[in-house]
Formats: C-alpha cells, structure tokens, sequence
C-alpha cells in the first residue's frame, strides 16, 4: 500500500544531528531503507518535517522505518495511505459497480 510517512523532527534533536554531523547520514540511511517513490524535506509548524511516499507491504514495518525517527531525532510520525492519480481513476471506475 503506497502511505505517506510525516516525521516531524524534534528542533534540539534535530540541531544536536546537524552539529555533530549525523543528520544527513540518519536521513541517507532512512531513505536507503524505505526506498521512496518521493521525500520532500520542509517545515511544518516550526519543526524540521519529511514527507515520504512509498510502498508499504506490510504493517510490520512501521516500528522498523519509525525507530529511527523515534530514536536519533524525537520526531512525531504518522502515516497516512495515499492514492496517485491511477489509483484513484482505479477507484472511481469501480463505483456503482
């Protein structure tokens, strides 16, 4: 299922990563991981904040892709499914059926 992971960065945590240098590397090695069809990089109410679009197979691997987040930055995650525009054509063809 394509989802939309929203980690938003703790601001401390967040700057500790970019003093000492890890910041980039957690978020190479983040990508690396969940292999996104999209990540958008941004702020969202005054915190450091990714948008990742991918593919989840299954739900086990929320706390997998979440830890680090969780771990190393003290971000707050949510995920959300999505649809593309394929997706929702999909869909929509399948009302009224």
């Amino acid at each position: 299922m394509r989802v939309l992971l929203k980690a938003s960065m703790d601001t401390e945590k967040a700057n500790e990563a970019i003093r000492n240098g890890t910041l980039g590397k957690l978020i190479q090695e983040s990508m690396e991981q969940i292999k996104p069809e999209a990540a958008y990089f941004t702020t969202d109410h005054g915190k450091r904040t990714a948008y990742v679009v991918f593919d989840m197979q299954d739900s086990w691997q929320m706390p997998v892709i979440s830890e680090l987040f969780f771990l190393q930055l003290d971000a707050e995650i949510s995920y959300t499914p999505v649809m593309n525009m394929e997706d929702v054509q999909k869909g929509l063809s399948q009302l009224g059926r």
